[in-house]
């Protein structure tokens, strides 16, 4: 197969629900194209942002038609986060029927793999989909480590084309291209830790808090690949309070609050999660309208092709 050549802005959008419950499908239309019209250049739903854990394989699979009716021809990668091979194996082949352009893949949670099981479980949904995986590497919440040589053992399979890298070790970009080059298109996957990842030789930034300022995320890629670093950097400066929101084991309910005040979207969570409240709530609140407050004029930015 040919090289997928991923790169820039490829937002983890939330899933939006109505009052009663169910899957909100013009919000969601509308929020997720404020991004593609800001000029960030892939979707992905139904990640742990999207509040995979508490869909059905067919509201999955509802959420992956909505962002490809507005990506406007943008890659749109379906998550794959099921606890069982054969059941991420069938979301895999549905998801490619249904118009994914590839696949974010999650070991199978919550159970943690020893390496031999994790590189099979991978390996097994890669071919049952037929096209091209981010793998998605998380030690820190998930409790497995897709280490750099489990990388170079995966290699040989060529649908596996990309690498999330959310080891919060930024060293950990280096090692991979130190012992692969460019096999794998890295991306960031810890917010406040992207412009960091883009100088270590990150080529995409799998971006949350930018859902709620997606015109600024834009900027930052864009700004970053023109070699304008130091206007990329004042922007990723001002950004950072938002994007260590992100960080948090309320990230959901954190970027969904973000989303109310910056775009007018809404905070509804599927339980049991269920939005902020209290100090928690007052705390995000003060960050994002205190970030609205100091935003930053953005600068002329270089076209796609630039």
């Amino acid at each position: 197969m040919a090289r997928v050549m991923w790169e820039g802005v490829f937002p983890a959008v939330t899933t939006k629900f109505k009052e009663d419950g169910s899957l909100d499908h013009a919000e969601m239309a509308r929020c997720y194209r404020l991004n593609v019209d800001a000029g960030i250049d892939g979707i992905i739903v139904c990640g742990s942002l999207g509040e995979a854990s508490t869909l059905s394989q067919d509201e999955k699979l509802e959420v992956l038609k909505v962002a490809c009716s507005v990506a406007e021809g943008r890659p749109v990668l379906l998550t794959i986060s099921d606890g069982a091979t054969r059941d991420a194996q069938r979301l895999a082949e549905r998801g490619a029927a249904a118009g994914a352009a590839g696949f974010m893949v999650l070991p199978g949670l919550p159970y943690k793999s020893d390496p031999r099981e994790t590189m099979a479980h991978y390996t097994a949904v890669a071919r049952a989909g037929g096209k091209p995986v981010m793998i998605y590497n998380n030690p820190v919440a998930y409790g497995v480590d897709i280490t750099p040589a489990m990388l170079a053992e995966m290699a040989s399979e060529p649908l596996f084309a990309a690498v999330k890298e959310s080891s919060d070790d930024i060293r950990r970009v280096t090692e991979i291209v130190n012992l692969l080059g460019d096999r794998y298109r890295i991306f960031a996957g810890v917010d406040n830790l992207a412009l960091e990842s883009f100088a270590m030789g990150a080529v995409g930034w799998v971006a949350g808090v930018g859902l709620a300022f997606p015109q600024e995320n834009a900027a930052i890629w864009r700004l970053y690949k023109a070699g304008r670093f130091d206007e990329a950097r004042a922007i990723y400066r001002w950004m950072r309070p938002m994007l260590d929101i992100d960080v948090s084991t309320k990230l959901v309910q954190n970027i969904k609050l973000a989303e109310a005040i910056a775009i007018g979207s809404n905070d509804r969570c599927r339980a049991p999660r269920l939005p902020l409240a209290g100090a928690e709530r007052e705390r995000i609140t003060r960050i994002v309208e205190e970030g609205i407050r100091r935003r930053p004029q953005l600068p002329a930015l270089p076209s796609k092709a630039a």
